[in-house]
């Protein structure tokens, strides 16, 4: 309808098989034309959009990677904690995530390990900071470039560049 105050909107259908885990993963979002093409200028942007985290997550399953994002956002989660459930929810992000032989063990340097299990003696609201901003790095350096190269990113901005 136009005139209406309402950008064309893409439809965004995604599907990775996951052979190992035998199941299929379908989402449908409604995207706002240029959303992708805005993904591109800064990894904040890509994940400060719920349907760009969302691909990007995707991405990461995808690469048998999703432990980064899956500890990056369990980090912001923490910081909403209250004080009182700081003790146990740290150890069990702790146990999942950074652990020796962690099931989701995350790459994290030997001094970064160190400084997360010293932090673990009294949690605070910024015990893990160190650990999700080197998580961080990791993804805007490694993932996110490879993400932007993927088909399924190069399909999509194409479409969103087309209109």
């Amino acid at each position: 309808m136009p005139g209406n105050g309402y950008s064309k909107q893409l439809i965004l259908l995604v599907d990775y098989e996951l052979s190992l885990n035998s199941f299929v993963i379908f989402f449908c979002h409604r995207l706002n034309e240029d959303e992708p093409l805005k993904w591109k200028e800064s990894f904040e942007k890509l994940l400060s959009s719920q349907n760009g985290l969302c691909l990007f997550r995707a991405f990461l399953v995808s690469e048998f990677s999703e432990e980064n994002i899956a500890f990056y956002l369990a980090c912001d989660d923490y910081r909403a904690t209250k004080s009182s459930k700081l003790p146990a929810k740290a150890k069990k992000i702790y146990d999942e995530f950074i652990c020796k032989d962690a099931p989701r063990e995350v790459n994290l340097d030997h001094l970064t390990k160190a400084a997360t299990k010293e932090n673990m003696k009294q949690p605070s609201h910024s015990c893990f900071d160190l650990a999700q901003a080197k998580i961080y790095t990791l993804m805007e350096k490694d993932c996110y470039p490879r993400f932007l190269k993927s088909s399924t990113y190069l399909e999509l901005s194409r479409k969103a560049k087309t209109g």
